[in-house]
């Protein structure tokens, strides 16, 4: 009888515990658990995964993603034998651990160690609690719980290893490893690892850039309690008591702030975008345009980009070289994007078209002279003439009147289409385009520049320039012949560099816009091309300012810093004709213009005073008359009637003339001629 009791107790007991465990089981599921989708940093990195910039999440707080497996294992293993021995082991909860912890605090009347384990902690973290009262410690252990049920263990890991405290606005073993050491949590010295197990027990009071006693005091402890577990040995211990401790933190990496804002813009919930920049690079010239500030007067800034112009990949894009300084250089604008007038680098373009319709040869003789095309007259940046010279040395002294001579036979809206063939998208102060384009009388960007730039280099095809890691799907156009190409090439590589960069490696051109306002290079060799812009981002002139003088060096410390050694330049195209002026085919041998049978030679005799249709009082002491060109003497006629004859000079006075409308005449000894009409009171 007594037997069968107790067989009844048991089955009761049973009954009850299984209900128990059946009840708690219901109580663990129905936990609701906090999100567990954590908010971290977007990361912008270059083409070999190295980080360039951070951002804080919306709190401004440094939370980074991070993996397990991203992260050294003797750090893991360490914060496991330090934390949680039984991590892999327990369901969330260690028993054991909890009651070592209340009995150390009813021994010593304190708390001693903490009976938290990692996914406790973890519990924690995500919920935001403390761990103070009773109730934040049942809503941990329930949590704990509820996450081992739905999560492996490396997830849980994941998470505490991407929101553990380590001080200030980190969070996360990335951002610690990054702020305090300078590196990714791959590889960490005995030391590095013990601090980053230390610091998340007290963060604040620990923090080594605040408190850098407190934080190796705690960091000895733990490698103390790790050097008696057997997990480092005594040699590993000693090593790690004599590295110093971190006593400041160090800054997140921010290079190419212009263009990974505008990757954020452009796909704001990404959280991690890869760009075609070079770290490396990419830091060595942000470092170049600062320190070419120096020189710089106040307010002027530096933008530069570098390009594969094989791939069209951009390396390296500084829109500016003082970011959110505060130094009254608008840094904040990214001069990479924005327009300004080009100067004289677009007439490479000019002469490359002339080279392709036959007007031209770069040993062509072009007259730089005095010209006008109706009121538009335009000078040499000195107000000089050289007379007659090859189209070579025209491109390579860069003047004006023979591109412009150019321009006039090809038109300006075929240079405005090649432009927007190559991928630019270049902009009008006025709904036509004229002459002055070829000098810079139109908006186009540094990026541009540096796109029109590697379409020349890669044989006149066009080269989008891009910096997602996936390059654009858009159409190639042949803007100019490879030939054409090439010939630009070569005159560009024959220009004077600045002293001590290498001759004939570099084709490039300078500019300068009117009014000193830009001081432009841009060129490439054989695998690259780069571009350089110095000026105000406000658009206020900078006297003194010329391309060849501030930006060229720039642009070729710009490639020194890219390789040691530019890539040469392509051989010419089989089909180029390289000859003298003297075997060039008659029509090629002297720039004339289509219509030049039509025109009068351009040395005639030209009046330039008075100007036709001028109403001009006489008073009886005659008219002032001026001319330039043609040849001596000159026969001076009014109305058709002969009033000075055998003139040498150009200017003199006409006598005896009557009032009212008069056609003055001027006659060469060639017998070119001409005439002006003008009203005389």
């Amino acid at each position: 009888m007594r037997a069968d009791r107790l067989l009844l107790a048991l089955a009761l007991a049973l009954f009850t515990a299984a209900l128990g465990r059946d009840a708690f089981d219901r109580w663990v599921d129905a936990t609701q658990l906090p999100v567990l989708v954590t908010e971290t940093s977007t990361e912008m990195r270059d083409r070999n995964g190295d980080l360039l910039r951070l951002y804080t999440v919306e709190d401004g707080r440094w939370r980074l993603s991070v993996s397990p497996d991203a992260v050294d294992r003797r750090y893991i293993d360490m914060l496991i034998g330090y934390e949680d021995k039984r991590f892999y082991r327990h369901s969330g909860v260690d028993p054991r651990a909890m009651l070592r912890a209340v009995g150390q605090a009813l021994w010593h009347g304190e708390v001693v160690s903490g009976g938290s384990t990692l996914t406790m902690q973890t519990a924690r973290l995500l919920e935001h609690s403390g761990t103070g009262q009773l109730s934040g410690k049942l809503r941990q252990i329930r949590v704990a719980l509820a996450l081992e049920r739905r999560l492996s263990k490396d997830r849980i890991l994941q998470i505490y290893l991407t929101r553990a405290p380590f001080g200030g606005n980190l969070e996360g073993v990335r951002a610690a490893t990054l702020a305090y050491f300078g590196k990714e949590p791959k590889r960490l010295t005995a030391a590095e690892a013990a601090l980053l197990v230390a610091l998340p027990q007290s963060p604040e009071a620990r923090r080594p850039d605040r408190n850098r006693q407190a934080a190796g005091d705690a960091r000895d402890r733990v490698l103390e309690r790790l050097g008696g577990a057997g997990l480092l040995s005594d040699s590993e211990i000693t090593a790690a008591y004599s590295e110093p401790v971190p006593f400041a933190r160090k800054p997140f990496p921010a290079l190419a702030p212009h263009l990974t804002d505008l990757a954020l813009a452009e796909n704001p919930v990404a959280p991690r975008h890869t760009l075609t920049l070079d770290r490396p690079l990419q830091q060595s010239v942000e470092s170049l345009a600062k320190d070419s500030l120096r020189t710089l007067p106040d307010g002027v800034s530096v933008a530069l980009v570098i390009a594969d112009h094989r791939t069209g990949e951009i390396l390296a894009s500084v829109g500016s070289a003082s970011y959110a300084t505060g130094d009254g250089r608008q840094g904040y604008v990214d001069m990479t994007r924005a327009l300004r007038s080009p100067g004289s680098t677009l007439k490479p373009l000019v002469y490359a078209m002339g080279f392709d319709r036959g007007l031209a040869h770069p040993q062509t003789l072009i007259n730089d002279r005095p010209v006008a095309f109706g009121s538009y007259a335009p000078q040499n940046f000195d107000g000089a003439f050289r007379g007659e010279l090859s189209v070579t040395d025209a491109l390579r002294q860069s003047l004006n009147i023979p591109v412009i001579l150019l321009l006039n036979e090809i038109g300006p809206a075929h240079l405005m289409d090649a432009l927007r063939k190559s991928g630019l998208a270049p902009e009008l102060p006025g709904d036509q385009p004229g002459l002055a384009v070829a000098l810079g009388g139109v908006g186009v960007t540094l990026t541009d520049l540096v796109q029109l730039y590697a379409m020349l280099a890669n044989e006149g095809r066009t080269r989008p320039l891009h910096w997602h890691d996936s390059p654009p799907t858009t159409p190639i156009h042949n803007v100019i012949s490879r030939s054409a190409a090439w010939q630009v090439g070569d005159i560009l590589a024959g220009l004077t560099p600045p002293p001590g960069a290498p001759r004939g490696r570099i084709a490039y051109k300078t500019g300068t816009s009117y009014g000193h306002r830009d001081a432009w290079a841009v060129g490439f060799d054989g695998a690259h091309v780069a571009g350089v812009w110095i000026g105000r981002a406000d658009g206020t002139p900078v006297p003194g300012a010329f391309g060849g003088d501030l930006a060229a060096p720039i642009l070729f410390e710009a490639f020194q810093r890219l390789k040691p050694e530019a890539d040469p330049l392509p051989p010419p195209p089989p089909e180029t004709l390289i000859v003298s002026t003297a075997e060039l085919p008659q029509p090629l041998k002297r720039f004339t213009g289509r219509e030049a049978v039509f025109r009068p030679d351009e040395d005639a005799p030209k009046l330039v005073f008075p100007p036709s249709g001028a109403r001009l009082p006489v008073d009886g002491i005659g008219l002032a008359v001026k001319l330039r060109d043609g040849t001596p003497p000159f026969t001076w006629m009014a109305n058709g009637a002969a009033v000075l004859t055998g003139i040498h000079r150009r200017d003199t006075v006409l006598n005896g003339l009557s009032r009212g409308y008069s056609t003055l005449s001027v006659i060469d000894a060639e017998g070119r001629a001409d005439r002006v009409t003008v009203w005389i009171d």
